[in-house]
């Protein structure tokens, strides 16, 4: 592990896969359980090159470069300060000849990378329009999780100028907007591929969606099995533990 500043109000937690370990705000935007899930869902070819939209903390180009054999990983991050405390992380892992965190705007990609540049991209984007929910006093924390700087349009838009003919497209977001998401996809030829709906219990209705996009692909969608998060007695299930299990291997 590479020596870094670490500032105030800021801590090291560790991710449990490969001794890596991320920096993040102990009064922000801290990384949950959806960045891991897309992580695991995101199954990408060996020697790609991926790029990652909304990064926050940068912890899904950390992951996706801890489990998978890729060549390279960019990830994208509206906020100077997280792109900049998230590029300590991947340079305290010593991360930093196959990961890299810029700082940028999702609406502005054309004008920072080459069309069709990319395999993969995932995102992990913020959920909420202005029309739901309350956003939360700070500032960092309302970015990450309502549509105040780009919207789902727009990382639609973003992902199919980055990605390659045939690549894949995997995003992590809210059931009651999937109307909306799958309309979006297929109007930017992003065609799904395979959804899979997580349920927070197996008795609750689900709270996340995983998506599976092919640049350019033909009409067919496979809905795997449901993801259920925990127990009845709160405790994570099964696949849960094996998901994160795999980050301690």
């Amino acid at each position: 592990m590479e020596l870094v500043q670490v500032k105030e109000k800021e801590r090291i937690d560790d991710l449990q896969i490969k001794e890596y370990r991320i920096i993040q705000k102990t009064d922000g935007f801290c990384f949950g359980i959806d960045a891991v899930l897309l992580s695991d869902y995101a199954k990408v070819k060996k020697n790609s090159r991926g790029i990652d939209l909304c990064s926050g903390t940068g912890i899904v180009p950390i992951l996706m470069d801890a489990k998978y054999p890729i060549a390279h990983v960019e990830g994208l991050e509206y906020q100077e300060d997280y792109a900049e405390m998230a590029e300590r992380s991947v340079h305290m892992n010593g991360q930093s000849d196959r990961v890299h965190i810029a700082h940028g705007d999702v609406r502005q990609v054309k004008e920072k990378y080459k069309r069709e540049s990319f395999d993969w991209v995932t995102c992990n984007p913020p959920y909420m329009t202005g029309a739901h929910g309350l956003k939360n006093p700070d500032y960092g924390k309302a970015i990450a999780r309502h549509e105040i700087t780009c919207s789902l349009e727009d990382v639609v838009q973003a992902a199919k100028w980055l990605l390659k003919p045939g690549g894949h497209f995997y995003m992590v977001h809210r059931p009651f907007r999937l109307a909306e998401i799958i309309y979006t996809l297929k109007q930017y030829k992003l065609e799904p591929k395979r959804m899979r709906l997580v349920h927070p219990y197996i008795d609750k209705e689900p709270n996340m969606v995983l998506i599976d996009c092919a640049k350019g692909g033909n009409p067919r969608i496979t809905v795997d099995s449901p993801l259920i998060v925990y127990n009845k007695d709160g405790s994570y299930t099964d696949e849960i533990y094996q998901i994160y299990g795999e980050m301690k291997n």
